[in-house]
């Protein structure tokens, strides 16, 4: 079987793209697939897959275009199965602003505010500091502010990012813990806690060395770490999400009571975003889980392969674990 792993991309985690495609494809070559390497743009990419005539495509693009949807109209037009989101969950998930509203309606736990003008957050007070503005459809922590006081400073480097958007998001900042779950074909596999060295996981926390630290399976309270897997399933499932999915959280444990309820949990777990396409590389967060429950780096992407379809639909329902725990 010939495998086409596009990667690169036009986005500003172009880079991060690169490193995630040739790791996927080194993995596939130790799995014993032909694998033709494919630096994908917009103008050249269906003429680039016609050349390499692969049996399957392995979508390793991050951010705009390769994760948002318009990429994977391309592969349904060039009609080879290939991995991870078809079109309608990737446009969805990419979507901070609908997303949230789909969690919402799933009873999932997301941060108040919303898509609000660059113009208005230059004016400042738009939520009570401190807040956090990011971009409504990108990832990799690019054009992140944590607002801790509105300084004319701060103020006009948001007003001078075009990287954010006509409409960024604009959130609380909610304190605590990071927390992260992969979802793999409708399963939950655990949670790593991620503790930046910086302060907040930015981009260097998550792909500079020695940015962060990951703890798998970290010590948390009861009922939080299950209520956290509970919803990255139920959050992959309503998006229609394939393959494999990462859902993000904050946990605000700060004056945590001893004697916690169900609701402490459900209201102090907050649910950021849900990542159609994460990073993949074998010290990457989804990998790493794999590998704590068994999951080889190499039969993770063998499994994608054999997972691909064409069209990609939305998935209804879990399908059968690839993995133990």
């Amino acid at each position: 079987m010939k495998v086409a792993v596009i990667m690169g991309g036009i986005s500003a985690e172009r880079e991060v793209s690169l490193t995630s495609g040739r790791a996927c494809a080194e993995a596939l070559r130790g799995e014993n697939f032909e694998v033709a390497e494919v630096d994908a743009a917009p103008d050249t990419l269906l003429a680039d897959l016609h050349e390499a005539a692969p049996d399957v495509i392995f979508n390793a693009l991050h951010g705009d275009w390769g994760e948002d949807g318009k990429v994977h109209g391309l592969l349904e037009r060039f009609g080879k199965p290939y991995t991870h989101s078809g079109v309608a969950a990737s446009k969805l998930a990419m979507n901070k602003e609908w997303a949230k509203a789909v969690f919402r309606l799933h009873g999932i736990t997301v941060p108040g505010g919303g898509a609000t003008p660059r113009a208005r957050i230059g004016d400042g007070g738009v939520l009570p500091a401190p807040y956090v503005v990011k971009p409504n459809g990108s990832g990799s922590s690019a054009s992140v502010y944590i607002v801790e006081d509105e300084t004319p400073d701060i103020l006009s480097q948001i007003m001078s990012d075009d990287g954010l958007g006509a409409e960024p998001i604009v959130e609380p900042f909610i304190p605590g813990r990071e927390l992260t779950v992969a979802v793999m074909d409708g399963h939950a596999i655990c949670v790593t806690e991620i503790i930046p060295e910086s302060g907040w996981y930015d981009y260097h926390a998550k792909y500079g060395d020695g940015g962060s630290r990951h703890v798998v399976e970290p010590e948390l309270p009861a009922g939080v770490a299950e209520q956290a897997m509970r919803w990255a399933e139920t959050a992959h499932l309503a998006l229609g999400c394939r393959g494999v999915s990462r859902a993000d959280y904050r946990f605000d444990d700060t004056e945590w009571p001893e004697n916690h309820s169900e609701s402490d949990v459900v209201n102090r777990l907050v649910m950021l975003e849900l990542n159609t396409q994460p990073g993949m590389t074998p010290t990457s967060l989804v990998p790493e889980q794999c590998a704590h429950v068994g999951l080889s780096f190499g039969k993770l992407c063998r499994w994608m392969v054999e997972d691909a379809t064409w069209p990609r639909t939305a998935q209804k329902e879990r399908g059968k674990p690839a993995f133990r725990r």
